[in-house]
């Protein structure tokens, strides 16, 4: 898979900042503020992105993108009514943009947060990038292994803040993962051997008849790169609401909940594992699909890996929704706590408590000054504005985010083909299975590509 060089995208005219917009520096005065857009004000926009920058003074969304006009304009009325609201006057500053690419082109916009869809995730955030813009990227990182390497590249190489949106990295509102990732970093359950991460699941659905594109969706740019197929409202999303939509459960946008929450709780694994730059050797399991219907991402499955250190992993939707780690002397046990950000499935077994050990006094164990001190972040939107003032790594990095998402596709690859893959983590390629490495990435449909 090919990478990017500072040669190549300098070549393809890419413009690298020398200096830091003067926006990322000083105190709140509206001229120092980090001047913000947002792209795809659905619901994950809505209810987590957009709500969480808001509580910032040093920040403002000062512009908002949807191919949906609808939600434009209810995007658009969010940002004025909070910031009337905010600030005791009357708002109407916030601009709306139909096509990213001139969002995008807007020279006082210092950076984006992409809340799109999961296909559109690893092309937007390279165009951002390239345009010289911060990013905060909602998970998964992309739709395949290709297109996330890809975006990686694109960040360390123009030099921009990409923070993906694994909020379990932050303290608030969930500090019990970066707890439990110390407690077995500093050995507190022995020798790691194994992790169990559960999920939750998605329900099939039934056939969906092809429907009229409503006059307000640009629906060409909402396939973007993925392939044409009829519209219906239960594949992308209610137009009268802002509840789940159906293209989580279509695997021509993603890969289901593997992917979903999967992001999430693999992200939490390799940060326990001191994986969070590499990935399994070798993967294998087996799932059900669905043999009719309109969503055709995985039902039941158990997916099991090997790293090159001997740790194994297995995920699977009938463990509690959450990550086990299990050592030689003890284990740990560590998932959310009721605070789940928008209307995901309440599948799967519900775990006991958000942080659980084979014996309690492993909670209680104090971490020396001496002894391995993971990254704190207080919240994930604030830790991304820190990083674009400081230039200095986000929580949460372009890489991090990759080898995460590139994990559970991995798993994903497995349920697929249903047999033992071997993986080179480095070179990001089965190994001796062309089969397998066809699953790697998939054709981008012009003009949407990278």
């Amino acid at each position: 898979m090919s990478k990017l060089t500072r040669r190549n995208v300098l070549a393809a005219g890419v413009a690298f900042p020398t200096i830091v917009p003067a926006t990322v520096f000083g105190q709140n005065a509206p001229s120092n503020r980090i001047n913000i857009g947002v792209i795809g004000v659905g619901r994950i926009a809505r209810g987590h992105d957009m709500a969480e920058t808001f509580k910032y003074d040093h920040a403002q969304i000062l512009a908002v993108c949807d191919v949906d006009s609808k939600r434009l304009a209810l995007g658009k009325q969010l940002v004025d009514e909070t910031y009337s609201k905010k600030y005791g006057r009357p708002w109407d500053s916030a601009r709306t943009y139909a096509d990213y690419h001139e969002l995008l082109a807007a020279k006082d916009i210092d950076a984006v947060i992409v809340a799109t869809p999961d296909h559109q995730h690893a092309i937007l955030a390279v165009h951002a990038v390239k345009a010289g813009k911060d990013v905060y990227l909602q998970k998964p990182a992309s739709l395949t292994i290709a297109e996330g390497r890809t975006m990686a590249d694109a960040v360390k190489v123009t030099g921009r803040i990409l923070q993906v949106g694994s909020q379990q990295r932050s303290d608030k509102p969930w500090p019990q993962f970066r707890r439990a990732c110390e407690l077995v970093r500093n050995g507190r359950i022995g020798q790691l051997k194994h992790v169990e991460v559960g999920l939750p699941g998605d329900p099939s659905g039934p056939e969906a008849p092809e429907q009229p594109i409503p006059a307000n969706l640009n629906y060409d740019a909402w396939l973007g790169s993925t392939s044409e197929a009829y519209y219906t409202e239960m594949r992308v999303h209610p137009q009268g609401s802002f509840d789940r939509p159906g293209w989580l459960r279509c695997e021509q946008f993603g890969a289901g909940m593997i992917t979903g929450w999967g992001a999430h709780h693999v992200d939490t694994a390799h940060w326990g594992m001191d994986m969070e730059h590499s990935g399994p050797v070798e993967v294998w399991g087996s799932a059900e699909f669905p043999k009719s219907g309109l969503w055709n991402v995985h039902g039941k499955f158990l997916t099991h890996a090997r790293y090159a250190n001997g740790v194994t992993m297995d995920i699977s939707g009938d463990f509690p929704n959450g990550v086990k780690f299990i050592g030689t002397e003890g284990w740990i046990f560590v998932a959310r706590d009721g605070g789940v950000t928008a209307s995901d499935p309440g599948a799967g077994a519900k775990p006991a408590s958000a942080l659980v050990a084979s014996d309690p006094k492993i909670l209680d164990s104090v971490i020396g000054p001496n002894e391995i001190h993971l990254r704190r972040s207080e919240e994930q939107h604030g830790d991304w504005l820190d990083s674009i003032r400081s230039r200095k790594p986000p929580a949460a990095t372009a890489e991090v985010g990759h080898r995460a998402c590139s994990t559970c596709l991995l798993h994903h690859a497995a349920m697929k083909t249903g047999r033992r893959l071997k993986w080179d983590p480095k070179a990001e390629r089965f190994i001796g299975d062309d089969a397998a490495n066809a699953l790697l990435s998939r054709p981008q449909r012009k003009p949407y590509t990278f």
